[in-house]
């Protein structure tokens, strides 16, 4: 079987422009970034948003695979075959999956965006931007530290309050905690750490910002320290937003590529959904809803977590409802959930999937609390049984009386999602009004905790929260400073309803462990850390890095 990269280097792109004149953007509205690469222009003048958008999500994912993001291109593909005018709306690949366990995030086999290489590496340099941004706060923070600088308070900072970590877009568990100032003209000595680029609050400021002005007052907000006095410290008190915000600026312009099959894809931005929002950016999404029918997007990892945080975080900040969602699904992922061996998954076995459909059934009903139709995708893996599928589709119909279709976009690119495409479609049209229907389960300014234990009991249907004592301590300050009426971004393995990735299926009646709340000022929402989830991800024992190599005309192989 070809890999997805030999399958990406089968097609021709087509040159940047003619993606471009499909959504009605002249040469003067993009900036090309080489031959299949284009920067949006800040000038460029998008008509009111007039599309629907489409949101896909999927069960919580398994070692076995499900395909959201190539469902998401599949399905956009599909659209444009059966003469609706879809447009991509992706988050940006981080090197550290790329890398490390998950591999790339461009899609695959005959449903991809491209060019694959270049997205899944270093692309337009957003990343690059978004790590030196952050990293440059955190130089400047230790520099007044150095120096005793005052802050508008008078005081200084108090070196042992400093809350702002370093990133790197690499996963490298070496660097969760590490000591800085070490050497005799470096002080202060302290304890501090890395995380990951795309759990950085600069990132999700970066998606969640309206425009130039918006981005620099919430970098100006970002919550770094208190001062020996206990006053909070900002990045804006310290003077560092405006460098920053100037590091951000080409960043902040979405980038404009295409599906093999030649469907306009904006791909930008890049928050994880276990550690962080896991949405693209919302000006991304704007100019797919201004530019297009309907704008595809997709919300990381299960809908526990990125569909919960499209719904709560985005959707919310940016004014949007979306008109549908596509939830994907594999029989293979299904029957893992079930109980049933990885090794084993090509082995019929009915009692394996009738557990594991309980799974598919809660992320349903997940969906539909939030007023959004939906319709399940359910991917073909080779060495899929036709009966177990035909089983997982009657299911849906018998069940939910849901629209349920068997997907084979992978091998055969649009014509293996038109029924879906035929499906989603007629949902978003009955839906005259996406905002009216759409029902969050919590509304804006909810305490932090009654929103967690909402999300902690109708989403991943828990028995109760329990707040460690630091936890605990630090709801207390934000209460008392007025700001626990933020969005709660719930951080935790996507692999299970639990903290415990190890617990498959549909558990429910467990207690969700909170460790710690993380205030987010500038992005404008409070981190909740479950569990031993990790803000710094680690290579598995045999990361993807090993198998992608380089020949001597410089082709790239083995990545996926």
């Amino acid at each position: 079987m070809p890999s997805d990269i030999e399958i990406a280097a089968r097609y021709t792109l087509a040159p940047i422009q003619t993606i471009a004149d499909k959504i009605g953007l002249t040469p003067a509205d993009i900036a090309p970034h080489g031959h299949h690469i284009a920067k949006l222009a800040p000038t460029a003048p998008l008509p009111a948003a007039q599309g629907k958008l489409i949101l896909v999500t999927a069960i919580n994912p398994t070692p076995a695979g499900e395909g959201k993001t190539t469902t998401t291109i599949g399905l956009s593909d599909a659209l444009r075959a059966i003469g609706r005018r879809a447009v991509i709306a992706l988050r940006e690949p981080s090197l550290g999956p790329v890398f490390g366990r998950k591999g790339g995030a461009t899609g695959g086999g005959h449903a991809q965006v491209g060019p694959m290489a270049k997205i899944n590496l270093h692309f337009t340099g957003d990343f690059h931007a978004v790590t030196s941004a952050h990293n440059l706060l955190a130089a400047m923070l230790d520099n007044a530290v150095h120096f005793n600088t005052p802050m508008p308070s008078g005081h200084p900072i108090a070196p042992r309050t400093i809350s702002w970590r370093r990133v790197l877009d690499m996963n490298d568990r070496a660097l969760r905690q590490i000591v800085t100032g070490m050497g005799s003209t470096n002080h202060p000595l302290r304890e501090t750490g890395f995380d990951i680029t795309v759990a950085s609050e600069v990132m999700a400021i970066l998606c969640l910002a309206n425009d130039l002005e918006d981005l620099q007052a919430r970098l100006a907000r970002i919550r770094i320290a208190r001062d020996t006095q206990g006053a909070p410290v900002t990045a804006g008190d310290l003077g560092a937003a405006g460098a920053m915000a100037a590091l951000l600026v080409e960043a902040m312009q979405p980038n404009l590529v295409q599906s093999l099959h030649g469907t306009p894809a904006f791909v930008h931005g890049g928050p994880f959904a276990n550690i962080a929002h896991g949405c693209n950016s919302v000006i991304a999404t704007r100019a797919a809803l201004a530019l297009g029918e309907f704008a595809v997007t997709e919300a990381g990892f299960g809908a526990d977590l990125g569909a919960e945080k499209f719904a709560h975080i985005k959707c919310r900040s940016a004014g949007l409802a979306p008109a549908a969602a596509v939830l994907v699904a594999t029989v293979r992922a299904l029957k893992y959930h079930g109980g049933q061996p990885l090794a084993d998954l090509g082995t019929p076995d009915e009692a394996a999937l009738a557990r594991g459909l309980d799974v598919l059934d809660r992320h349903i009903e997940n969906l539909q609390s939030l007023g959004l139709p939906v319709a399940v995708a359910l991917n073909a893996f080779a060495g899929d049984h036709a009966n177990e599928q035909q089983a997982v589709l009657a299911h849906c119909q018998r069940k939910f009386a849901v629209p349920a279709h068997l997907c084979t976009h992978w091998a055969d690119g649009p014509g293996g999602a038109e029924a879906l495409a035929q499906s989603v479609a007629a949902l978003a049209d009955a839906n005259a009004d996406p905002h009216s229907r759409f029902t969050p389960l919590y509304g804006p300014g909810t305490d932090a905790e009654e929103a967690l234990t909402t999300i902690a009991r109708r989403i991943h249907r828990a028995g109760s929260v329990i707040l460690a004592p630091a936890a605990r301590k630090q709801l207390a300050a934000l209460r008392a400073e007025g700001l626990a009426h933020l969005p709660v971004c719930l951080a935790k393995t996507p692999y299970s309803f639990t903290a415990d990735e190890t617990q498959r299926g549909a558990v429910s009646g467990h207690s969700l462990p909170i460790r710690e709340l993380r205030l987010s000022a500038g992005a404008g929402f409070i981190v909740a850390l479950a569990g031993d989830i990790a803000t710094m991800p680690g290579l598995p024992r045999a990361p993807s890095a090993l198998g992608i190599h380089l020949d001597a005309r410089g082709e790239i192989s083995g990545l996926s």
